[in-house]
C-alpha cells in the first residue's frame, strides 16, 4: 500500500468516533466529570471529518455528516435541554434558559470547529446554511418556539414586579431579552413579534 493511500473510514465507524467527542462535549456542558479537550483530541476529531469528506465517492460522506451535525443538536436538545426547561417555571426557568443558551453557543462553536471542513468546502459549493446558523436554528426551532410564550409571561411578570416597586434581577432580564434578539439571527423579528407585541 502506497504511503499516500489512506484507509477508507466508513460512515458508521467514523461517526462512532465523532459521537465520543460529542458526548465528551455534552458532559463538559452538563458539568459532569470529564477532561477538557486536548489539542490532540481536537485534531483527531477535525481530521476524522476531513478524511470522511475527502474520500473518493461513494465514501465522501459530506452530506451525511452535514445532516448528522444537525441531528447531534436535535438529539441533545430533545433528550436534555427541553426536559430541563419544561420542569422549571418563572424566574428559575429564565435562569435555566440563559444558561442553556450560553451552553448551546459553546456547543455550536466547538462542533463547528470539528466540522470546519464542511463549512469551508461542502457548504460553500452547495449554498447550504453555514454550520453556525444550523446550530442556532436548531435552538430557535426546537426550544424557542416551544417556550417563547412561557418566557414572555415570566418576563412580563418580572417587569410588573419592578413597576410595583419590587427589586428584580435586571441582568437576568437583559440576558433573556438578548436571547430574543440573538435568536433572530441578525434581525429583530423574534424580539418585535414575540416580545414587544405583547407589551
Amino acid at each position: 500500500m502506497a504511503m499516500n493511500e489512506r484507509k477508507t473510514i466508513d460512515l458508521e465507524q467514523g461517526w462512532d468516533f465523532m459521537q465520543k467527542g460529542i458526548t465528551k462535549l455534552k458532559n463538559i456542558l452538563e458539568g459532569r466529570p470529564e477532561t477538557q479537550f486536548s489539542s490532540e483530541d481536537y485534531m483527531m476529531l477535525y481530521t476524522t471529518i476531513y478524511n470522511m469528506c475527502t474520500q473518493k465517492p461513494p465514501h465522501d460522506y459530506s452530506q451525511q455528516l452535514y445532516d448528522k451535525y444537525r441531528e447531534a443538536f436535535e438529539e441533545y436538545i430533545t433528550s436534555t435541554v427541553l426536559p430541563s426547561l419544561r420542569e422549571k417555571h418563572d424566574e428559575f426557568m429564565l435562569r435555566e434558559l440563559v444558561k442553556r443558551w450560553a451552553n448551546h453557543k459553546v456547543m455550536v462553536r466547538w462542533l463547528s470547529r470539528f466540522f470546519h471542513y464542511l463549512d469551508r468546502y461542502f457548504i460553500a459549493r452547495r449554498s447550504l446554511p453555514p454550520l453556525n446558523e444550523v446550530g442556532l436554528t436548531c435552538f430557535r426551532d426546537l426550544i424557542y418556539q416551544e417556550i417563547k410564550g412561557k418566557v414572555r409571561g415570566a418576563v412580563i411578570s418580572l417587569i410588573d414586579q419592578e413597576r410595583e416597586g419590587e427589586q428584580i434581577d435586571r441582568a437576568l432580564l437583559k440576558n433573556v431579552l438578548d436571547i430574543f434578539v440573538e435568536i433572530g439571527l441578525g434581525n429583530m423579528e423574534c424580539y418585535e413579534n414575540d416580545f414587544e407585541a405583547a407589551m
